[in-house]
């Protein structure tokens, strides 16, 4: 019977770890995909300055949020996130809207993917 309870309890800790994982990876990418969207509008409305502030908050959050991920996700996934926002930084510094709006983009879809991929459910299970 204390095999069962324990065994009960470690599955509840894990389901609600992986719960837990799931909404700060969720709550992590809409803020860093708002930021995105918002550096996107800043470009399509040639407000390089301003394009440049949001890159700034994105990297910032991006550190911010980025601390625990290593933790839970690939760190292949994290290398190419960290490579396409240094390749954004230097779209927007250059005033390179076609690349920087193709980099942003990619960047956009791959934090979305993240949480989908890490979210606990028999798809991801099996």
């Amino acid at each position: 019977m204390r095999l069962f309870v324990t065994l009960l309890i470690v599955l509840m800790l894990l389901i609600g770890l992986g719960t837990w994982n799931n909404t700060a990876l969720q709550d992590s990418t809409d803020e860093m995909t708002s930021q995105i969207e918002q550096v996107m509008k800043n470009i399509d409305g040639q407000r390089w300055d301003q394009a440049r502030q949001e890159t700034d908050k994105l990297e910032k959050s991006w550190h911010e949020n980025a601390r625990w991920w290593p933790v839970f996700l690939d760190h292949q996934e994290i290398d190419n996130i960290e490579f396409s926002l240094a390749k954004v930084k230097k779209y927007v510094d250059t005033r390179n809207a076609s690349l920087a709006q193709g980099q942003l983009s990619e960047l956009n879809l791959m934090l979305k993917h993240i949480p989908d991929k890490e979210s606990v459910n028999l798809e991801n299970i099996l």
